[in-house]
């Protein structure tokens, strides 16, 4: 009778014996061996003594495989990401009198400038858990909303419940700007969704244990908690931060329109007031002072021109338009964008001031019908004029 050569069951014992080369094995063994080179994975992935980081220049290029433009960015970015894995290796090193404060990131820009395509391209490149939470739903504990701690059950659950390996992960806190304080004094009444967030933010973003409950705190109250150090958790924040325009040209004594702008001030692009942003602008927009001192880096992304989106429709590794080129080969199609084609869908773009977002909600409607019936036809070659993408657009919801 055959016998699992590991366990040495019969195949009377088991639910399935597979046959190897000489031998077999049982479905109980292939699950444990599957379990111990799952828990030999995560435990090399994630040793800080062997991590394999790359220099800033070498993250960058990476990210310029990726992400049009937004130098600037890529460059703090790629300093704080280096510097903050140094800091974690540093544990090992025999020399801890000097110990490397956090290096937090906040990003400034308008929607659709590549923020949290920043933050995903670098996680990706670093292979460390990271989770995308919107600080527009948490709330105060006690109100309706979500409390600050969810914020890292998205990491535990991006890092499969390993607590060792998310305690090393990555967490982007999109619009951060909606948490902003309503007035410029400190609030009086109670500010739920805005001051008291910030509040109760210090703590992560600073470094400490956290109980975490991981399916989310308010629909299973029961459950119990996990406790996660923060410490070498890097947060990446991002916001549009509308209106800190006016913030930065009140600042630097100028005015965003009007004839009363000074010639003292005329080096200043009054067409590109974030470049000169600083921690002084995020105090007068609503953000305190505590939670500015612990997103030490602060960097801003730059206007899509008209340029830069045209580059990112073709030149990226994940250009939209070679996604579609892909798509329609899959299904023995050659597919084809003309120079005027994607010219008009850049100007259209511009038009509706959503940034990269806004190419991929045109290319969609500019593509729907195509996608739909060109499966379906003996078509080797299909062609995207600039004819065909106004006829499409304008038919569309978008126009």
């Amino acid at each position: 009778m055959d016998k699992c050569s590991f366990c040495g069951r019969d195949e009377k014992q088991v639910e399935m014996l597979i046959r190897g080369a000489t031998g077999f094995i049982c479905e109980s063994c292939v699950e444990q061996a599957s379990l111990i080179l799952k828990d030999s994975f995560v435990n090399e992935k994630f040793n800080p003594s062997k991590i394999q980081l790359k220099k800033p220049v070498q993250i960058k290029k990476f990210l310029d495989d990726y992400i049009i433009g937004q130098d600037d960015a890529k460059k703090f970015l790629s300093v704080a990401v280096y510097n903050h894995y140094k800091r974690i290796m540093q544990k090992h090193d025999k020399d801890k009198d000097v110990e490397v404060e956090k290096s937090n990131v906040i990003m400034v820009g308008e929607t659709g400038t590549g923020k949290t395509l920043l933050a995903k391209t670098i996680a990706r490149f670093l292979h460390v858990p990271f989770a995308i939470v919107d600080a527009t739903v948490l709330t105060e504990a006690g109100y309706v909303g979500e409390d600050v701690e969810s914020l890292l059950t998205k990491l535990l659950q991006a890092s499969d419940y390993d607590v060792e390996a998310a305690e090393r992960g990555i967490v982007f806190i999109d619009e951060i700007d909606k948490i902003a304080r309503k007035g410029d004094n400190p609030s009086i009444t109670r500010d739920v969704s805005g001051e008291g967030v910030q509040q109760g933010l210090l703590k992560l973003l600073e470094g400490s244990i956290v109980n975490v409950p991981p399916q989310g705190g308010r629909k299973h109250p029961d459950q119990k908690t996990i406790p996660v150090n923060t410490q070498n958790i890097l947060f990446i924040a991002g916001g549009a931060f509308d209106g800190i325009e006016k913030k930065i040209a009140n600042r630097l004594n100028t005015k965003v329109v009007g004839f009363g702008a000074q010639d003292s001030h005329a080096h200043i692009d009054k067409k590109d007031y974030l470049r000169y942003i600083s921690p002084q602008d995020l105090k007068s927009f609503g953000l305190i002072p505590e939670i500015i001192g612990r997103l030490p880096i602060l960097t801003h992304l730059d206007k899509l021109d008209k340029e830069a989106l045209r580059s990112i429709l073709t030149e990226p590794k994940n250009a939209l338009t070679k996604q579609y080129i892909k798509l329609f080969a899959m299904d023995g199609i050659t597919l084809t964008f003309d120079d005027e084609a994607l010219e008009y869908i850049v100007e259209k773009a511009l038009e509706f001031k959503l940034g990269a977002r806004g190419l991929r909600s045109i290319c969609e409607a500019v593509m729907m019908d195509a996608m739909f019936e060109m499966p379906s036809k003996k078509v080797k070659e299909f062609i995207i004029d600039k004819k065909y993408a106004n006829e499409k657009l304008t038919i569309s919801k978008l126009t």
